[in-house]
């Protein structure tokens, strides 16, 4: 069992919900936990796809109480940490999906990046990373491309 963030903005339009859905879908049914930040557009689009396919939901929130998460949550955490709560999550995953997403989904996809998590993104960022790095976002076009590409990322990262 793989736990896959799925992280992007707290607001998002309709056609990121729809891609952040079925990825939350794509994780419940392989057996996967969702793990993001607990709020709305994005995270609650893919906790919404993740509880509608049978799986869990583990949110990580910003604020002090664990009630102000998004409905679809399984559990939520109440870390009291704000923006740095974003460690929590990225440390917590196997590998994560940036769907979308502004600064602050810039800052897990670094944070990730940095602790040797595999990244995949949904038309999110793009950047190359330094010379001496050898690992970046790995785009995909579709949201199931981007499930497979995490649970394969993230049985590599486990074996190794």
């Amino acid at each position: 069992m793989y736990y896959i963030a799925v992280v992007g903005g707290s607001q998002c339009d309709s056609g990121l919900a729809s891609l952040a859905e079925e990825v939350g879908a794509g994780i419940a049914l392989r057996g996967g936990i969702v793990v993001c930040g607990g709020g709305g557009g994005v995270m609650e689009a893919a906790s919404r796809g993740a509880r509608a396919a049978g799986g869990m939901v583990l949110g990580i929130l910003p604020g002090d109480d664990p009630r102000r998460g998004n409905p679809y949550l399984t559990l939520a955490v109440a870390t009291g940490l704000g923006e740095a709560r974003n460690a929590v999550i990225a440390r917590t995953a196997d590998a994560l999906i940036a769907v979308g997403g502004e600064y602050g989904t810039l800052s897990e996809v670094a944070l990730a990046l940095k602790m040797g998590k595999p990244v995949i993104g949904l038309k999110t960022w793009k950047f190359e990373p330094p010379q001496r790095l050898e690992t970046g976002i790995i785009h995909c076009e579709t949201a199931s491309g981007a499930v497979e590409a995490a649970w394969k990322a993230a049985g590599a990262t486990a074996r190794s």
